[in-house]
């Protein structure tokens, strides 16, 4: 399979680049490209423009932006189907300073992504008006041992329903809508310059294609009412903050009997008060005395699982790692999971007494080099490094 290329590479940006010089950079190649403008070669330069408008549906959005900037395209090939990258991207405004309007988007790219202009922009006006519904974001926070082990939350979400009084149609019982005549049903009222196509939607139906003359009085003629809805997600063990989860058909119902949108469910994990999270492993800080890290020890340690009693040998440094295989976080993915890495952290004494100062003092007198082989070797060294 071929090799995608980097987004910021086919516009000709730096990864730095601001929204502006995005979109200039867009705006400037996908004139350049245009198939209109290349007939010797319309299908490679149909290739150009696709892969232009792809580079640019991602990174003009900030949220694919930051999924792209972090994960590649593996990152957006992952979370979003041909249809979700290109759904809401912002086309008509690069063109507005041509004074005419919207760029019809769809009538340009339709033939080449194979949509006949059916919705890859988000659903056309006009024809009965079918629009998909809005895709709907969640931002669910759940607790390290939820993301450890995996859990099912509900939830409650407000969201457009179809309209029970009217079943989606927006007209009143009893009376049905009209055909604009001004646009004709189309929606668009177009214009031409050149090889561009540009349109605006219908002043009149407001893009519909169709007006009522007597609206449903329970939606006002829009088709749909806000509902709150109680949603169930099952959340997979190992998931990770930042991590978004698809429900697929629980978006905003669509216009007209149009599809419903999805459901993204964005995942916040919050910090753990012992593990900190690297990865599917986590690592764990466990204190030990002075005393038992000289002579050798056993602590109880906490896991994910439980408490496991572990080894400190004698002579343990302060800093020291040991690990605990399997005891980490599964992988999202897989379910295999990573180890827990324990620090050893060395205390030493506060607010001793006098008889415990005087012991002290009596085992430094006691101890030569074999006691502390670092701190000798140390002492070696600065001793020769200024001679």
């Amino acid at each position: 399979m071929a090799t995608k290329r980097d987004y910021y590479e086919i516009l000709g940006v730096q990864k730095s680049a601001g929204a502006d010089e995005i979109k200039s950079a867009y705006r400037k190649l996908a004139l350049k490209y245009h198939p209109d403008r290349n007939p010797n070669d319309k299908k490679a330069a149909e290739e150009k423009f696709k892969e232009l408008s792809e580079a640019y549906a991602v990174l003009s959005d900030p949220q694919k932006k930051a999924q792209y900037d972090q994960f590649g395209h593996e990152g957006i090939d992952s979370r979003y189907t041909s249809e979700d990258i290109f759904r809401g991207a912002d086309f008509s405004s690069v063109f507005d300073d041509l004074g005419l309007g919207g760029i019809n988007l769809e009538d340009i790219l339709g033939g080449i992504f194979g949509g006949g202009g059916g919705g890859m922009f988000g659903g056309r006006r006009g024809s009965g008006g079918k629009r998909r519904g809005s895709d709907l974001q969640f931002d669910l926070e759940i607790s390290f041992n939820e993301a450890a082990s995996g859990v099912s939350k509900e939830f409650v979400i407000p969201r457009h329903e179809v309209c029970q009084g009217c079943k989606g149609e927006g007209t009143a019982p009893g009376s049905s809508r009209q055909t604009c005549p001004k646009c004709g049903g189309s929606g668009q009222i177009r214009s031409s310059q050149g090889f561009m196509v540009f349109s605006r939607p219908c002043d009149k139906c407001g893009g519909e294609g169709s007006i009522i003359s007597k609206p449903c009085p329970k939606c006002r003629g829009s088709g749909r009412t806000v509902v709150d809805r109680k949603i169930t997600v099952k959340i997979p063990a190992g998931i990770e903050s930042g991590m978004r989860l698809r429900v697929a058909g629980e978006g905003e119902a669509g216009m007209r009997g149009g599809p419903r949108g999805d459901l993204y469910v964005l995942i916040y994990v919050r910090p753990h008060e012992i593990f900190e999270r690297h990865g599917s492993d986590i690592l764990c800080e466990v204190p030990v005395s002075m005393v038992d890290a000289a002579l050798g020890t056993e602590v109880e340690v906490p896991t994910l699982k439980g408490k496991v009693r572990m080894k400190v040998p004698a002579g343990t440094q302060s800093g020291r790692i040991f690990r605990l295989r399997a005891e980490g976080m599964p992988d999202v993915h897989s379910g295999i999971r990573g180890d827990e890495h324990v620090r050893v952290i060395v205390e030493t004494p506060a607010a001793m007494n006098e008889s415990q100062k005087r012991l002290l003092r009596e085992f430094a007198k006691a101890s030569g080099e074999e006691t502390f082989p670092k701190a000798a070797s140390f002492i070696r060294k600065i001793k020769s490094f200024f001679r």
